[in-house]
Order: structure tokens, then C-alpha cells, then sequence
């Protein structure tokens, strides 16, 4: 749907991207307003480098030590695998509730299920715990001091404070998608500010620390084979680099998206990447007291380090930052997750879907219903981690596996298409590099996958806390599983599937018509 205030060649962008979203079968529901920039910036802040970073940052160091670090680029170059081959789907498929769809088109309706099923819980569970990592640092904002910067929420305030993180988030996602590509942008600039600007400063001017250290476990991982705490301290990297994909959850909210969300995919994980190792060596290279954080004495370095570096006044600064990168993340992750339950709905797939299929025109054009519903089981996680405190790190594990295998899906997914005959015909497409560049991210995904679900490197800890990801995974897929099995519900769709290299053919052969034509004008 087109707005007064855009320009005449805007407008003849979005008729055309309404047009080739009608041959896909749907029609425009939702207001075209979010720009390349505020698309990246949607799966940047998703993705959060600085996010990722403050809630792994002392993990990663108790775990490993520094060389912990080179998860961040060990990942990063997998997960730009991922990103190259969700760029080529998302081109030829630019459609609302992204991975669902791509999985829906390239394999079917039952596949889609169960793997959307996953990723739903993924995103829900990934609401939750970015805002309960953020409640440490609203404490030490308005708690912390100069003798002690570093605050640790007690459970009550985690818990309200993670309820008020929710809720402003709601309320400002049901202002509207120009409101979400603001808060985007705003949240964007707080990340590069806070990453670049105290990354480079602590380099410079309050390096307290070798860079050799990097090489140094100092101690980490104990008697045991280096190898082994090396390995666990992989969620380093995996916990960060997820969260482009959100960039294909708008598509039908983004101009020309066939063409700008591969290019902002590919710029989260790039750029997301490199804020995310210059902030982590930076905070290691500064950090007064490396011993204390790897015996887990501090358990919240960030603002130890901040406040021995740029004092209370710097810290404070760089707190709001980080908060403003917390909200942010939080607002894209239920933008991400509503819209991939809009779409799941809009096909008749999804329990309740006369409910959840629909747009409010009121309410700028949104998905209200699955917007409210998808906040019920991040409160609901806040409610059991202020009865068991030391759930997070579990939670998070899960949520991690699941969003892992829901992208190795798609992948695959892609894989079995290309040998059926698929060339991708997007406007955007890796050429005769696709089908390696497919077997490269299968494969580096498949690894990440087992390092996920393998049990903790501890083995005095109780079963079920070492296979946690693994059980949690196990029982979500056998309950998706169940109810499909059950309900049957691609017998109630019938929205395309499995068309990829029809769609494909259908497109060059358009094309060439055009170009056949052209030449005999």
C-alpha cells in the first residue's frame, strides 16, 4: 500500500513489488515504510553485537579464557555462509514471515510446519532472555557506584524489570512499523556509538592488557584438555550470530526487498561481526582484573571494566546505550516473531489462524493479535527464572539449538531444490557459486548444531542440566510433531508450496519475453 508521502518513483517501486507479490499468491496487507537502512538496521539490532557481547563476555572468559574471541570470527564466517544462501531464497520469495515461507516453497507444507514450529519457540524464548540479560544493567545504572559499578538484579527485580522491558516494547511495536524502523535506526546508532567509540578508545587509551593474551587460557578450562573448555565457550559466537534472518520477516514491509534484503542480511552478519570482535577485545585488552572474571569472582564485568576506564560518568553514558540496544533488540525480535505467525496464520497452518491472520488497518496496518500473543511465553519465562534463577544460560541453549536447526532446515532445504533442478531467479544470486556455497553452510551448520546440543563439559552436574539444549529441543519438535501428525494442517492450506523451480522458470521466462520484445522495438 502506498503513503501520500512518498515520491513518484518510490511509489512505482512498491506498485511493482505489490505486483510481483500478487503472482506469489498474496496480496498486499502491510504499509511499505522500512528502507534498506532501516531493514539492516531491524537484523542488526536483532543480531545485537553488543548484546551478544555483554551477556556473553564473562561467560565466554570463565569458560576459556581470552581465546574465546575467535568464536566471533570462527562463526561469523559459517553464518555469512547462511546469510549468502537466505539471500538467493529471499530474492525469489520476498514474502512476510520469511524462513516459514522459504521452507514452505522450497520443500512443503509439512516441512515448513515443523521447522517454523521450532523457530517460533527459538524467537519467543530469544524475547525473554534479552530482556532478562538487560535487567543486570538497569540495575547497575541506577544502583551502581563508583566502588561498585557491577550490580547484580536481584530475582524481584529481574523479574519486574524484564515484565517493563516487554511491555514498553509492545506498546511501542503497536505504535507502527515507521515506529519499529525508528527504534531500529535509534538503536543501530546507540550500537555503533557504543561498540566503535568504547572499542576504540579502550584500545587506545586504557589497553591495560598484551595482545598476546589472547593466546593465553590464563588458567581457564582447569586440568583439563584445553580443547574441551575451548568447544564449550563456542555460544560465544553462536549466540551472536543469529537474527539476519529477521531482515526477511518484513520483506512485504520493505521496497524493493528482493533486491535490499540480501544486501542487509549480508551487511548484519559483515558489519555485526566486526563490531562484535572490537568490542570483545577491546573489553578484554582493558579489563583491570582478567583472573577475577575468569574464576567467576566478577560475574558482571562490563561495568567493572567501564568504571575503571571512563568513570561513573562514562559508565552511566555507556549503560543508556546499552539499554537502548537491549530495547531495541526486544522490539525486533517480537516484530520478527509476530510476523512469522501472521504468515504461518495467513496460510491456515497455525493454530487459531482466523485469529492470528489478521491486520489491523486501525493499528497501522499490524498484526495485533499475533503481536500480543507472542509476549505470553516470554512472561511466562520471566515468571519460572525468578523461581529458578539459574535457568537463563539453559533457556538460552535451547533457544539457540532451535534457531540453529530451523536455519540448517532452510538450508537444506535450498540443497535438495538445487539437485531437483532450482536455479534461483531472484534479482540477487550467487550464479554457479550456489550450489558450493550451499554445501558449505549445510556442512558448517551441521557442526554448529552438534556443539549445541552436545552435553556441558561438567560432568558433576546433573543430567538433565548437561543435555539441557538437547532435551528442551527434543520435547518442543515432539510436540510440533504430535500436533501435526493430529491435525493435519496443510490439508487446511492451500497456499503454494514447493513451487521453487516453477516460480524460477516462470520468472526467466518472463524476463526473456521482455528482453524479446525490447529487441524488436
Amino acid at each position: 500500500m502506498t503513503s501520500p508521502d512518498i515520491s513518484p518513483s518510490e511509489a512505482k517501486t512498491i506498485d511493482a513489488d505489490e505486483a510481483y507479490l500478487k503472482s506469489l499468491g498474496y496480496d498486499q496487507t502491510f504499509e511499505r515504510k522500512i528502507s534498506l537502512w532501516g531493514n539492516f538496521a531491524l537484523g542488526f539490532v536483532y543480531l545485537s553485537p553488543m548484546v551478544g557481547v555483554v551477556a556473553m563476555f564473562g561467560v565466554g572468559l570463565a569458560i576459556a579464557g581470552p581465546p574465546a574471541i575467535f568464536w566471533i570470527i570462527l562463526v561469523g564466517m559459517g553464518q555469512f555462509l547462511v546469510a549468502l544462501v537466505f539471500g538467493e531464497i529471499v530474492s525469489q520469495f520476498p514474502l512476510a514471515g520469511g524462513i516459514y515461507q522459504w521452507a514452505r516453497r522450497l520443500w512443503g507444507g509439512r516441512y515448513a510446519w515443523q521447522m517454523s514450529w521450532q523457530y517460533i519457540w527459538c524467537i519467543m524464548i530469544a524475547i525473554a532472555t534479552t530482556a532478562l540479560f538487560g535487567s543486570d544493567f538497569v540495575v547497575s545504572l541506577f544502583k551502581g557506584t563508583a566502588d561498585e559499578p557491577s550490580v547484580t538484579a536481584t530475582p524481584t527485580e529481574k523479574l519486574w524489570i524484564t515484565l517493563a522491558m516487554l511491555g514498553i516494547c509492545l506498546l511501542f511495536n503497536l505504535t507502527g512499523t515507521r515506529t519499529l524502523a525508528l527504534i531500529a535506526k535509534i538503536g543501530l546508532a546507540g550500537e555503533l556509538i557504543g561498540i566503535i567509540v568504547v572499542g576504540l578508545y579502550l584500545l587506545v587509551f586504557e589497553r591495560k592488557q598484551e595482545f598476546s593474551v589472547f593466546f593465553d587460557s590464563l588458567g581457564a578450562g582447569g586440568t583439563d584438555s584445553y580443547i574441551k573448555a575451548f568447544l564449550a565457550a563456542s555460544l560465544v559466537g553462536l549466540l551472536l550470530f543469529y537474527g539476519f534472518e529477521a531482515c526477511g520477516e518484513v520483506a512485504e514491509e520493505t521496497p524493493n526487498p528482493a533486491r535490499s534484503i540480501p544486501r542487509a542480511m549480508q551487511m548484519t552478519v559483515g558489519i555485526g561481526g566486526a563490531a562484535a570482535l572490537l568490542a570483545y577485545g577491546g573489553f578484554v585488552l582493558a579489563a583491570p582484573n582478567l583472573p577475577a572474571i575468569i574464576s567467576g569472582d566478577d560475574s558482571n564485568p562490563i561495568p567493572t571494566i567501564m568504571q575503571d576506564s571512563i568513570g561513573t560518568v562514562g559508565t552511566k553514558i555507556f549503560l543508556v546505550v546499552a539499554l537502548t540496544s537491549f530495547l531495541a533488540g526486544v522490539m525486533s525480535q517480537q516484530a520478527a516473531a509476530s510476523r512469522l505467525v501472521f504468515s504461518f496464520a495467513r496460510d491456515d497452518m497455525f493454530p487459531g489462524s482466523r485469529i492470528f491472520k489478521k491486520v489491523s488497518v486501525a493499528r497501522h496496518h499490524l498484526p495485533v493479535n499475533a503481536l500480543l500473543a507472542i509476549n505470553v511465553v516470554p512472561v511466562l519465562l520471566t515468571l519460572f527464572n525468578y523461581f529458578s534463577p539459574d535457568g537463563l544460560l539453559r533457556i538460552a541453549a535451547f533457544q539457540v539449538l532451535a534457531g540453529y536447526v530451523a536455519f540448517q532446515m532452510v538450508v537444506l532445504a535450498a540443497l535438495r531444490a538445487r539437485i531437483r533442478g532450482w536455479r534461483p531467479a531472484g534479482i540477487w544470486n550467487l550464479g554457479r557459486f550456489g550450489m558450493v556455497i550451499n554445501i558449505a553452510a549445510l556442512a558448517y551448520g551441521i557442526l554448529a548444531c552438534i556443539m549445541l546440543a552436545k552435553p556441558s563439559g561438567d560432568a558433576a552436574l546433573p543430567f538433565f542440566d548437561r543435555w539441557t539444549a538437547l532435551i528442551g529441543f527434543i520435547i518442543v519438535s515432539a510436540l510440533g510433531l504430535t500436533y501435526m501428525l493430529i491435525t493435519k494442517p496443510e490439508l487446511k492450506s492451500t497456499a503454494p508450496e514447493g513451487d521453487a523451480k516453477e516460480v524460477a522458470d516462470r520468472i526467466r521466462l518472463a524476463r526473456q519475453h521482455i528482453t524479446e520484445n525490447a529487441t524488436a522495438s
